[in-house]
Formats: C-alpha cells, sequence, structure tokens
C-alpha cells in the first residue's frame, strides 16, 4: 500500500482492498442462517460479492500510483 492518497481512485482501491481483507462474515451469517439452504445462499451472496469487489479493484488498478505494488499498466 502506498502511504499517502494521491486520487479518489486510488483512495476507494485501499478501502476496498482493507474491507476484503478484514471483514469477518461468520458472525453475520450465523443470525441469518439456520439450515443448509440458507446457508448456501449467504456463501453464494458472500461469493458475489467478492467478485464484486476484485472487479471494482482490478478496474482501479491502472490509475494507482506507478510505485504502488498493485499498479498494472491498462489493458486496451
Amino acid at each position: 500500500m502506498s502511504d499517502r492518497i494521491v486520487s479518489i481512485t486510488h483512495g476507494e482501491y485501499e478501502i476496498m482492498n482493507l474491507i476484503q481483507d478484514t471483514i469477518e462474515l461468520s458472525g453475520l451469517k450465523d443470525v441469518m442462517c439456520d439450515d443448509k439452504v440458507s446457508s448456501d445462499r449467504f456463501d453464494k451472496a458472500a461469493k458475489n460479492v467478492a467478485v464484486l469487489i476484485d472487479n471494482m479493484m482490478s478496474r482501479r488498478m491502472h490509475k494507482l500510483p506507478k510505485e504502488h505494488s498493485d499498479y498494472k499498466e491498462r489493458e486496451e
């Protein structure tokens, strides 16, 4: 992670990265799921949200500072 935010996009990327790395869903799953069907639904929903976050992060990688460890050139 780069220490200083250089753009809104950079901030968005770092926030999503932190969310992805630190959010623990087991407590929410315990509250929302009481059988196999609800548990399967929750797992699929969590996977869908993870994919959304991954996609959002990948669309911002070319806008990160060039010295950022996750920076990637924009693919045309």
